[in-house]
């Protein structure tokens, strides 16, 4: 207890509490007077081809992915084939907003979205496949997934907080991709 004629005690939570928040106006006025065209450095220019390079292709490997699940939606047969079938589909229309979402960053970063449909293969981290057992389509669209996970994932730490907006892109399709894994890997306990 404190006598009367002590100061009451203030405690950092008590001054933190009693101190009201405010931003930060220095480097707010620093924004203010930066030039509104912004010069990139060489080393800035160089890191930002390679994310395009690397986003180009993960968007070769979502236009792989499409078409994979338009041809498994078209030609999944059996007894359980015709609910997958639609998944197939679902999965494809979700497959091709990431790649619209992925060339639309490109374009942002100054790059060009690459469709050439000669290297897609090529760039693409998952192989197009043409099984005709539902089973098998199963298996490859959940290695698939799987594989786009890694690469996300990888992405999501040579981004880091380097380019928040291109990271929070990465984050989004990534969990995408996480739950289409989860399904998948759901279908083959059917």
């Amino acid at each position: 207890m404190s006598h009367p004629s002590e100061p009451p005690r203030i405690t950092p939570l008590a001054l933190a509490e009693a101190t009201p928040p405010a931003l930060d106006t220095a480097a707010l006025e620093r924004v203010r007077r930066q030039p509104l065209q912004h010069r990139h450095s060489a080393a800035e220019l160089q890191w930002r081809s390679g994310l395009v390079k690397l986003l180009n292709d993960a968007l070769a490997t979502e236009l792989v992915c499409v078409l994979r699940y338009k041809r498994h939606h078209y030609t999944a047969h059996g007894l359980a084939s015709p609910r997958i079938a639609e998944e197939f589909a679902v999965h494809a229309a979700e497959e091709m907003t990431h790649a619209d979402r992925l060339a639309r960053r490109i374009v942002q970063l100054g790059g060009e979205p690459d469709f050439a449909p000669e290297t897609l293969l090529q760039r693409s981290h998952a192989p197009y496949d043409a099984s005709a057992e539902l089973n098998t389509m199963i298996r490859v669209n959940l290695v698939a997934e799987r594989v786009a996970v890694e690469s996300y994932s990888q992405l999501v730490r040579v981004v880091g907080d380097r380019d928040p907006s291109t990271r929070r892109l990465l984050e989004d399709l990534l969990a995408d991709e996480q739950r289409h894994a989860e399904e998948l890997q759901g279908w083959l306990a059917l």
